[in-house]
């Protein structure tokens, strides 16, 4: 009965509109944001054969670069007008930027590698790893396609159950994934910002700068929590998240996933009473995959950054530390894969390194080309091929 109820949510979840509907969306506004770098002006400061002057157009007392109201053309201005098209003419691609590319992709490739290791510990080797590689890449998949709110986790569970893991240790390893990701998270905040000193981790423009810190101070006390809690339920009190989902799911607007979110409190609760008696080196391997994984993650970014602007180690450190602000928002957005939230994110995080804002919207579209389309179609192939080789009744 269980098990049936998983496969029609995994069926749910993988719904052939579903797939084109992500897709739809992820290329939409990928595509709406080629439009808008395309059509989108800025404004350069040149020493000599300016087109353009300075005229405050708006009253700010701010030189808004982008905004063609605050210049006016003079022949003997001190601005020139770029648009998308100039920048772009205007990079040079070297061995170098290919290099930087091609980093930038293996760092996707050991992203993925570094989630591999870390389930096949987390089941004991049980998994082979074929069926790490179809777990993890129809996870990221299942991801690409949900709201970044919802993720894959409830597909994960039957995926790995499908693998021969039984669901109660698939429902604890999924959250044990969760909560390793967190920790991670979690300890990285405070690092970065102590090297950083908290400075320039906000968007440069002073109307978002304190929203978007405040909401990303209060999502990270949020994520602590949880982290807290999830660490609590499965290595000191076992029955402390049965008992939290007890609760919480009694609230009338929660009731009717009642005897769902019960059910999976207690599988964890079962099996975590199991991995409490797992030797430490376990934890600390998971933890160590966990650190490729998320390292990777973060460095790709940085790497097709590095291919088109030489940048100082300070920079680099800075680009991580907006990564962990632009990583939360993600985690959150309604939209499938954070399509949209992602690419404005970028742009906006991004605004202040120093270079054009043309340039940096470019970049934001190459890292969702990198980053968030392959799962897409990586994910579509893997499918049927994974589906039919599971279709079969269990025994």
């Amino acid at each position: 009965m269980e098990t049936t109820q998983h496969e029609a949510q995994f069926k749910s979840a993988f719904k052939g509109w579903k797939i084109i509907l992500a897709l739809a969306i992820g290329l939409g506004f990928t595509g709406w944001t080629l439009f808008n770098a395309l059509h989108k002006k800025e404004y350069l400061e040149v020493t000599a054969n300016g087109t353009h002057q300075w005229i405050d157009g708006n009253h700010n007392k701010k030189i808004d670069k982008n905004l063609s109201v605050d210049f006016k053309p003079s022949q003997h201005g001190t601005y020139i007008e770029k648009q998308l098209g100039d920048v772009l003419l205007e990079i040079k691609w070297t061995g170098t930027s290919l290099f930087w590319v091609i980093m930038a992709m293996l760092c996707m490739v050991g992203r993925d590698l570094g989630y591999m290791i870390r389930i096949r510990i987390l089941t004991k080797n049980e998994l082979t790893w074929k069926g790490s590689f179809y777990t993890i890449m129809l996870w990221e998949f299942a991801s690409a396609i949900s709201p970044g709110v919802v993720g894959g986790a409830a597909v994960a569970m039957f995926i790995l159950n499908k693998e021969k893991i039984a669901l109660g240790r698939s429902t604890a390893i999924v959250v044990i994934t969760a909560l390793l990701d967190n920790i991670f998270y979690v300890l990285l905040i405070p690092i970065v910002f102590i090297a950083l000193k908290g400075q320039g981790l906000f968007p440069a423009n002073s109307a978002l700068n304190m929203s978007v810190e405040y909401a990303f101070w209060i999502g990270y006390s949020i994520m602590a929590l949880i982290c807290l809690v999830l660490f609590l339920s499965i290595f000191k009190f076992p029955r402390l998240l049965s008992s939290l989902l007890r609760g919480l799911f009694s609230l009338p607007f929660l009731r009717k996933w009642k005897e769902s979110a019960v059910k999976t409190g207690l599988e964890i609760e079962t099996t975590s009473k199991e991995f409490q008696q797992e030797p430490k080196t376990i934890w600390l391997k998971a933890f160590g995959a966990t650190l490729l994984s998320w390292t990777s993650r973060f460095l790709v970014i940085n790497c097709i950054m590095q291919a088109f602007i030489h940048l100082g180690w300070y920079k680099h450190l800075l680009i991580l530390g907006k990564q962990l602000v632009l990583w939360l928002f993600l985690i959150i957005s309604p939209t499938p894969g954070a399509s949209g939230i992602a690419e404005y994110a970028f742009s906006e995080l991004l605004s202040d390194i120093g270079v054009s804002a043309l340039l940096i919207a470019a970049l934001a579209i190459l890292w969702r080309l990198i980053s968030y389309f392959p799962y897409l179609f990586i994910g579509a192939l893997l499918l049927p091929r994974w589906f039919k080789q599971h279709s079969a009744p269990e025994k």
